[in-house]
């Protein structure tokens, strides 16, 4: 029962954090923009992230294609977790740090996903 329930929630973690930053970047919450412009990448960083966490969410709510999905968010929040470290800080706009927090729940549900569907990524199933 908990192999089965454990992949569900890290699914649901991972979709429902990537899919709830999504109005903020598609409507140019002044954060949002803060956070993009403060990268260089504001408006297109913002959107084109905004776009492939998107996708990766829907990829990942699809059991048959979760692996794909988690390896796509891995990247993204990789990506977002050295903006914190190298640009933005842990803490931005006085959030207490947690869109740092939310990109490193995403991230370790992406790994986790993609390790325990590593057999369904051709790079990956060997290990």
């Amino acid at each position: 029962m908990g192999n089965k329930i454990l992949p569900w929630i890290a699914r649901l973690v991972a979709a429902f954090l990537l899919l709830q930053t999504l109005f903020y970047k598609f409507t140019g919450a002044k954060e949002s923009v803060y956070i993009f412009s403060k990268l260089g990448a504001e408006p297109w960083g913002r959107i084109g992230s905004g776009v492939a966490e998107l996708i990766a969410s829907i990829l990942i709510l699809i059991p048959r294609t979760t692996a794909y999905g988690a390896l796509l968010g891995a990247g993204i929040m990789t990506g977002a977790i050295l903006s914190h470290f190298f640009v933005l800080g842990i803490v931005v706009q006085n959030d207490g740090g947690l869109l740092f927090i939310y990109a490193l729940l995403v991230f370790v549900s992406c790994i986790y996903l993609v390790w325990i569907n590593r057999k369904r990524i051709p790079v990956l199933n060997k290990l």
